[in-house]
């Protein structure tokens, strides 16, 4: 805008000459307020992975977080399923897919690879677990590293090794999490040498002379993406300068020394013929002055490796600010000591000094910082000429040292929880029915759950022989499992149970127990499996580290009143019976003591394992209540009670509710219930036993219970005890 502005008034004041200098001034100002205000390479806002013919494949050192090449891949993988329905709804096929793909990460060679990042949450955590079902492989990229056998059985004879290139492969990598493609994947890399550091001997190999102890203080990583090497040693240089010499040992490139310490004095300057020692010395300001750079990108490596910006202490020119980038990785401190150091330099950097002496020390060479005897601060030594007067050195005056090192904050991220995948938690349970299923189904139910949210699920397999078949999958959420943190008396299972209270501890401190009322109890609310009792509660309290506490107690529910009047002891398996459990078919798994099924899941290294708990409940008939006894005028017994059936939970009209089973039918017995001495069959409930029946049984076989057991279609109910005889 200013070239064309003084170009048209040079013009006009003074023809072709006038407009050639007003365009010449205009293109200084131009120059000073329209110049780029961000110099050196560009950073990525994190980029992903791509796969484009031609792209080249960056060199890193130190530690980085880089989106890698995908280099091979196969076709999408279908798999089919079945899943049947829970409660009644129909079966369902759902169709998964997985690939299988190779990544290349870095040119140079890798000693091990840290998070993944996939579509930008955790795919692989610190620990090295994969978040996901599948498989990976790591190779470090040095020349004798071996060829993938997927990739090989895929090629065959034509299988690449990608030698000198550092790779990973994924091996049937499940897609479900990411929409059934390939996600765009990021990686952690630590590259091979010293750890957490950019060794400039690895960055410029040609400097024989380097030591590789020599490295870019205080940078973490560098990534280098191509073109000429002297362009990106002269970004590295705006921030941290370098020093570059060559010599009997060769090219020697390493960090400028701080002038901190003891520097060498130069000897007192010669003077030149025909000019005086005041004359000859003289210092030079030459050029524009050089804006101060305001700010330096970087990737913050305590933000997950994004991109970062810290500004440099101190004034602010005006116009535009002046940006630096610089593809390392850093410390939010380190970064602002850097920014600082910059711009303090270039405030600096215009002044220079000839010096010419007769002798020097052998110690002093190009880049060596030097004091003068009667001028203030240090000089770097630029070049040095060899004259036939002396030798004339060239320097430059450095900043003074910085104070002590500046606090930063590098802001905050919202960084992926990382958890790693715990182990499967598994029960196969049976249970009463609740009137809503066919009586004659058996209730088998799959219980499932880990440790923490990051339990992918797993797939269920019924176990036969020594095959695994599979049967269902237990989707994502997670059971409310657990055991028994104390003992749970018995009870009567006649009443609610106000006051009464059990303490439990679930797999997991994050799973949570809600509360109900009376009302929500009534509909059949808070259901818990408490070994082979039931019992529902009203109100559950959190004490800490995974340990509830639960009050207001039914308890002996459906049918389970035999199991609460024996009480339960501490670590008794407890599980909430809710929609997270998963129905089992009893073809594959039947009710017997012997069923068992197994979880595979991604956190399993090896099938989990469970068996059948309480076998046959959901088909056992629940033991007659309310037992009674009249006594007649001969002495003569009159003893009855009242059925029940299955599933009928509740008896809210005060009527006889339907009889699920084929037939009504009872044993009375006497004696021991697994060994009685007499038993009587009844087809109604009640019995009657004379004086003498009586009087006959104590005298055969003494004292004992007198008990009756409902005959069902699939089992007999538990004994109740109607008297003790005489």
């Amino acid at each position: 805008m200013a070239t064309l502005l003084l170009t048209a008034i040079g013009t006009a004041v003074g023809g072709p000459i006038g407009g050639a200098i007003g365009a010449l001034v205009g293109q200084q100002a131009d120059a000073m307020l329209f110049a780029p205000t961000r110099q050196g390479p560009r950073l990525r806002e994190l980029a992903v992975s791509t796969s484009s013919y031609g792209t080249p494949i960056p060199r890193h050192f130190g530690r980085m977080r880089v989106p890698g090449t995908v280099i091979w891949s196969t076709d999408l993988i279908e798999t089919r399923r079945k899943d049947k329905g829970r409660k009644g709804q129909p079966s369902t096929v759902t169709y998964s897919y997985s690939a299988s793909f190779a990544v290349a990460l870095s040119s140079t060679p890798l000693a091990g690879i840290g998070r993944i990042w996939a579509d930008g949450n955790l795919l692989r955590g610190t620990a090295g677990d994969l978040k996901t079902g599948g498989a990976m492989r790591f190779y470090p990229g040095h020349g004798d590293d071996p060829v993938d056998p997927l990739i090989a059985a895929a090629r065959g004879a034509e299988a690449p090794a990608f030698r000198d290139c550092a790779y990973v492969v994924f091996e049937n990598l499940e897609l479900a999490d990411f929409g059934n493609r390939i996600p765009a994947l990021s990686f952690e890399i630590f590259a091979a040498g010293p750890a957490d550091s950019v060794p400039l001997a690895a960055l410029v190999p040609v400097a024989q002379g380097m030591a590789e102890s020599v490295a870019l203080t205080p940078a973490r990583g560098l990534a280098d993406e191509g073109g000429p090497l002297g362009s990106t040693l002269a970004a590295i240089d705006q921030v941290i300068p370098l020093v570059c010499t060559a010599g009997g040992e060769g090219l020697l490139i390493a960090p400028r020394a701080e002038p901190n310490g003891e520097a060498l004095t130069l000897p007192e300057q010669l003077a030149e013929a025909g000019r005086a020692r005041e004359e000859t010395r003289h210092k030079q300001r030459a050029g524009p002055p050089v804006r101060a750079p305001a700010a330096l990108r970087y990737y913050d490596e305590q933000r997950d490796y994004q991109p970062g910006i810290q500004r440099a202490v101190g004034a602010r020119d005006a116009g535009r600010e002046q940006v630096i980038d610089l593809p390392a990785t850093l410390t939010a401190e380190g970064a602002r000591q850097l920014a600082s150091g910059a711009a303090q330099r270039a405030r600096w950097q215009q002044e220079s000094l000839s010096w010419l002496v007769g002798e020097l020390d052998p110690r002093v060479i190009p880049g060596s910082i030097v004091r003068l005897p009667d001028q203030p601060g240090t000089w770097l030594v630029r070049s040095w000429e060899w004259l036939d007067r002396g030798i004339l050195l060239e320097l430059e005056r450095l900043a003074p040292p910085s104070a002590a090192p500046l606090a930063s904050d590098p802001g905050e991220t919202l960084s992926p929880v990382d958890l790693v995948i715990p182990p499967t938690r598994l029960a196969l349970i049976e249970v009463p029915p609740d009137g809503s299923t066919n009586p004659g189904q058996p209730l088998i139910f799959a219980a499932a759950s880990a440790q923490n949210r990051a339990w992918r699920g797993a797939a269920l397999f019924a176990v036969q022989g020594s095959a695994l078949t599979p049967i269902a999958s237990s989707g994502t959420q997670r059971s409310l499992m657990g055991r028994l943190a104390e003992p749970l008396g018995p009870s009567r299972a006649l009443l609610f149970e106000r006051e009464a209270s059990a303490r439990v501890d679930l797999v997991a401190d994050d799973l949570v127990l809600s509360e109900t009322d009376i009302a929500g109890l009534a509909a059949g609310a808070n259901r818990m499996l408490v070994g082979d009792e039931i019992i529902q509660f009203a109100g559950a309290d959190p004490i800490g580290a995974g340990r509830w506490r639960l009050f207001g107690l039914l308890r002996g529910r459906g049918g389970t009143e035999p199991a609460a009047a024996r009480g339960h002891g501490a670590d008794t398996p407890v599980i909430l019976l809710d929609d997270v459990l998963v129905a089992l078919e009893a073809n594959l798994v039947p009710p017997l003591a012997t069923s068992r099924i197994a979880a595979i899941g991604t956190g399993d290294p090896d099938p989990v394992l469970a068996t059948l708990a309480n076998p046959g409940l959901s088909r056992r008939p629940p033991c007659p209540a309310h037992p009674r006894m009249r006594t007649e005028a001969d002495g003569a017994r009159l003893f009855a009670w009242t059925r029940r059936a299955r599933g009928q939970w509740r008896w809210e009209d005060g009527l006889e509710v339907p009889l699920i089973e084929e037939r009504e039918a009872y044993i009375v017995g006497f004696g021991p219930p697994d060994a009685p001495h007499s038993t009587w069959p009844r087809s109604e409930p009640w019995l009657h036993l004379g004086s003498a029946e009586v009087s006959g049984l104590v005298t055969q076989h003494g004292p004992g219970p007198l008990w009756v057991r409902q005959v069902g279609t699939f089992d007999l109910s538990l004994p109740l005890t109607l008297a003790t005889l005489p």
